[in-house]
């Protein structure tokens, strides 16, 4: 996982743009995870606690344990940006996430409407300053946090 696929003036753009949404991580959780129910409906059943399945996205996103999600997500996101420099130290972590998703029923193909809700949020929080250039830095980091978690999916016929 390198960094150098971000440079410098990403990772500002990145850091500048996350200081407003870390401000108040849940509320910007709960936006990302409402746009992605939108997108991807048939995600909200892979969202169980204690045997409970939830059948509307609505009944999900209020849920206490589904709220503790969001911040565990957004503490994923606010530590890759804290690690800017050094993604690699983010490596094993993200690959085990990715083992944990791919456990819980996850489809790798998921992580693309992730991406698109994470810049929906990021749009949302922003409105007209979240420009191009901030876009593709997020775009840049994202790929790169993917193509981590990515390594933990058991793919079949896959040899390691």
């Amino acid at each position: 996982m390198e960094s150098d696929g971000l440079s410098s003036t990403d990772q500002q753009l990145i850091r500048e743009s996350w200081l407003r949404v870390s401000a108040s991580p849940l509320q910007h959780g709960l936006v990302l995870f409402t746009r992605l129910f939108d997108l991807e409906p048939d995600l909200v059943p892979l969202f169980q606690y204690n045997c409970k399945k939830f059948s509307a996205a609505e009944e999900c996103l209020s849920s206490p344990e589904f709220l503790e999600h969001v911040r565990k997500v957004m503490l994923v996101i606010d530590a890759a940006v804290t690690h800017l420099e050094n993604l690699q130290c983010l490596e094993e972590y993200l690959a085990n996430l990715g083992k944990k998703h791919q456990a819980v029923g996850v489809k790798v193909e998921s992580f693309s409407a992730v991406g698109e809700s994470l810049l929906y949020m990021l749009e949302k929080c922003h409105g007209p300053a979240f420009g191009l250039n901030v876009r593709e830095a997020w775009t840049k980091l994202y790929s790169i946090v993917v193509k981590a978690m990515s390594c933990g999916w058991d793919v079949p016929g896959k040899v390691e």
